[in-house]
């Protein structure tokens, strides 16, 4: 995992204004109920690699029944306001937020059911070592269930998303779906699948814009500042192309450690 503070408390706010409480990516429970699709947590121990703001590992437990949820990120910030967060939820016996250092997974080979991750591993450039990480701390038949950013190729971005990368300004890691499918099957996992989410956030990048400069926008100048709010504007400018001409290409995927 990488480290550098992207997300301090001014960027938590106005990213749950967008995305609901506690959600630092786009979609909120709905996006996230979709990537769950078909699988049952109840009794499960789970990892959510990049837990963020902790609205999406307080969910794991309370909304999807984990035994046990362990929110690993690397910033100071974002680890305070979920574990605020948890307290409220009165689940600190089930949910646990540690902040860790950049590098191997803190965790014992074998001692989880499934590692979760929304739209955070774009920040850890080498995928084929989190492959392996992800796959060493599941235990057989465990799953890793994941959405993630990336581009839709391998090789340089094109300008414009070049351009895009650096208006984020956010230590984007991307990689193409090629690469995750063969870093995944090469540490081993099995039945990997990956479903392009580009054409639904195409339209929700859209429909994000609009409220950023539409009737909502004062909740978003509160939340950030009126001179940060247009770089956020267009820095959805820029991505919007970028997602228009398919090179951005957010994904869905699942894979499987055999038993």
């Amino acid at each position: 995992m990488t480290s550098d503070e992207n997300y301090d408390d001014r960027h938590i706010a106005f990213l749950e204004a967008l995305w609901g409480e506690g959600y630092l990516s786009p979609g909120g429970p709905a996006e996230v109920e979709r990537l769950l699709d078909g699988l049952d947590l109840s009794g499960k121990t789970v990892v959510d690699i990049g837990s963020g703001a902790g609205g999406i590992t307080i969910a794991l437990a309370r909304d999807y029944n984990a035994a046990r949820v362990i929110g690993l990120d690397v910033e100071a910030s974002v680890c305070t306001h979920a574990r605020r967060m948890v307290d409220r939820a009165g689940l600190s016996d089930r949910v646990e937020i540690r902040q860790v250092t950049p590098g191997p997974l803190p965790l014992d080979d074998g001692s989880v059911d499934m590692v979760f991750s929304k739209d955070a591993i774009v920040h850890i450039p080498d995928k084929e070592s989190l492959a392996k990480d992800a796959f060493r701390v599941l235990r057989p038949g465990g799953i890793f269930a994941a959405s993630d950013w990336l581009i839709s190729h391998d090789g340089a971005p094109s300008p414009e998303m070049a351009d895009y990368i650096a208006k984020e300004d956010l230590n984007f890691g991307m990689a193409s779906p090629s690469r995750y499918e063969k870093a995944l099957t090469a540490a081993g996992f099995v039945d990997v699948s990956l479903t392009n989410r580009n054409p639904w956030y195409r339209d929700v990048a859209q429909q994000e814009l609009d409220r950023l400069t539409g009737p909502e926008q004062p909740i978003f100048v509160d939340a950030i500042g009126e001179a940060d709010l247009g770089g956020m504007i267009e820095t959805w400018r820029v991505m919007l192309i970028v997602l228009r001409s398919g090179e951005h290409c957010p994904h869905h995927f699942r894979a499987v450690k055999p038993r």
